[in-house]
């Protein structure tokens, strides 16, 4: 099977329905690479209805992946793994808000052998829809390989099959790859489990917070900071290639931009001799990145090479112009600006030009992000509380999606279809967490974070 020796190496293996149908022995390698069909394209497979799914969640099984032998790694026992990976796997499915996993008691315990020759007369008893079986397998060169198998229990076929081989330290992407896999063939919609946040990590009273950049799996697992909070950090925002991340920092009590390197854990300033540049963000290729910088009493979009350089202005209108962000393709920039008399959302091509204002309804608008799909614009509406929607690239099709007291700072996941934010809760301590919410408004949850949490921005899928 192909192998790619990266931190995560994986191998592609998608299984046909004839396939499903033959007599299958007990996996001890995932098989050769197959094509796969997108669901619901041609093959009156199962089809998950991303848009409807939320009232009615498809019902589907997860038991407990079985270990080709119990082996002790450096992440643990091979048969308590495959406890994880399958609890992991059902979390992430839950979360989307779509399915419903069947409960511990209603789940069989399966056998090696019959990862591949599901027990389908069961698992239609249970009304499962669809059924996730894998296995887990210690390696004789200290890797683990985690086989992930889904089948349409209705129709008693294979609909994909994926393994990954991965160093003990990577287990749970495992576990985020299976459920991707599962969740892409049954919406049509691209994956996004198998991805990090970075945020900003608070403590201390309102008026004096202690602010720190920390790094997280989307489910809020390997949890760890970034910086020692030794200079207030705000506005995180990853590199496409997600080995940097691009952030405004208060070193020296002025509010300058910097880039940090996740891998050695350097930083390195962006804009040199320069006052008050802040609110950054990458383009989509890496090689520029644009922010806000104030001078003249003025505040205006500038970008500038990733690498550091000399700043080309974009904006010259009176007032403030930030908050800018991309179009996926980087063809145009959609940013918030005062120079109507309150903050409105406009858009303009990457170079500056033809800049046009696209909201109009009552109250203010702030913080505009294009979504990854490049289909809508998420934006933070003011009007007597603070909430997240969602409009078109033209202005049309306004959707508010939460109504708390205090919801902003919205950024997309890598398919386009949730977005995570921040929540300030009302009094004097000033407290902050981590939302998540997709396009419906229906499912909302709330991210665990260690300490308090504001400026979340959702990084790409990892490779």
């Amino acid at each position: 099977m192909p192998m790619f020796r990266s931190p995560f190496a994986l191998a592609l293996l998608l299984g046909t329905a004839a396939a499903a149908q033959q007599p299958a022995p007990a996996p001890q390698s995932p098989p050769a690479a197959a094509g796969q069909q997108p669901a619901g394209q041609g093959d009156g497979g199962l089809i998950v209805d991303v848009e409807g799914g939320i009232s009615a969640p498809t019902p589907i099984a997860i038991p407990v992946m079985p270990a080709a032998a119990v082996v002790n790694t450096p992440a643990g026992s091979t048969d308590a793994l495959g406890r994880q990976l399958s609890d992991i796997i059902a979390n992430d499915l839950r979360n989307s808000g779509l399915f419903t996993p069947l409960s511990p008691g209603q789940l069989k315990s399966v056998s090696f052998p019959e990862v591949t020759q599901p027990a389908y007369d069961h698992w239609r008893g249970t009304q499962a829809q669809a059924l996730v079986q894998g296995y887990i397998r210690a390696n004789g060169d200290g890797t683990l390989t985690v086989g992930c198998y889904l089948y349409d229990v209705s129709a008693q076929r294979e609909l994909a099959r994926q393994g990954f081989v991965v160093p003990p330290a990577d287990w749970r992407r495992a576990a985020h790859k299976c459920a991707d896999t599962v969740y892409s063939r049954l919406t049509g919609e691209g994956p996004y489990f198998d991805s990090r946040v970075v945020y900003v990590a608070e403590t201390g009273p309102k008026d004096k917070r202690i602010k720190r950049l920390a790094i997280m799996d989307q489910d809020g697992a390997n949890h760890r900071f970034l910086t020692n909070g030794q200079s207030i950090v705000l506005t995180p925002r990853f590199a496409p290639n997600q080995q940097s991340i691009v952030y405004m920092s208060y070193v020296g009590r002025i509010p300058s931009i910097y880039v940090y390197d996740i891998g050695s854990g350097r930083q390195r300033l962006v804009v040199q001799n320069v006052a008050t540049t802040f609110a950054p963000r990458f383009s989509p290729d890496g090689r520029n990145i644009l922010f806000s910088m104030a001078t003249g009493g003025n505040t205006d979009l500038y970008r500038v090479s990733s690498q550091g350089g000399t700043p080309t202005r974009l904006t010259t209108s009176p007032g403030i112009d930030t908050g800018g962000s991309y179009s996926p393709d980087g063809s145009r920039i959609v940013f918030e600006s005062d120079r109507s008399g309150g903050q409105q959302i406009y858009v303009m091509n990457a170079d500056g030009s033809n800049q046009q204002r696209i909201s109009f309804g009552g109250g203010r608008y702030a913080t505009p992000v294009w979504s990854p799909r490049g289909d809508l614009i998420a934006f933070t509406k003011l009007a007597g509380n603070f909430r997240i929607g969602t409009m078109s690239p033209s202005g049309g099709g306004e959707k508010l999606l939460t109504n708390d007291w205090s919801d902003e700072g919205p950024s997309w996941s890598p398919n386009g279809r949730a977005i995570t934010f921040y929540r300030s809760g009302r009094g004097s301590s000033g407290k902050a967490t981590l939302w998540m919410v997709d396009l419906t408004g229906v499912n909302e949850r709330r991210i665990p974070t260690p300490l308090d949490g504001s400026d979340p921005a959702w990084g790409p899928l990892r490779p």
